[in-house]
């Protein structure tokens, strides 16, 4: 009986946290910053960077370690709470090229194929 309660409350607690992660959002404006980085080049991507514009760091690698194979994709949301769509993507690839798109909108737009 005792364990039921401990779940219950934890439930209701974790709940609570939840919620005040959405509440902390600075901007809620309903538009959908999900992207699909999609491969179509002959390497993989190793790495991919996306920054605001004029931002002096290309942040930290958003594959976390990740790859981006041949004919793969990984989805990403840029939903980051400040109410941004234009972003700089940056990809860099096993052979040493890169691709570049600068100005991206990640609200107009739901793909970016590189090749």
């Amino acid at each position: 009986m005792r364990i039921a309660a401990l779940f219950i409350i934890s439930g209701f607690l974790l709940a609570a946290c939840q919620q005040t992660v959405f509440v902390d959002t600075n901007v809620d404006d309903n538009r959908n910053r999900v992207v699909d980085i999609v491969n179509r080049a002959d390497s993989p991507i190793l790495q991919f960077y996306a920054s605001k514009p004029n931002q002096r760091s290309r942040g930290q690698d958003l594959l976390e370690g990740s790859v981006i194979g041949s004919d793969g994709y990984l989805t990403l949301n840029f939903d980051d709470g400040t109410g941004t769509c234009i972003f700089d993507f940056r990809a860099e690839f096993s052979n040493g090229t890169e691709a570049r798109r600068d100005a991206f909108n990640v609200c107009a737009e739901t793909t970016w194929t590189v090749y």
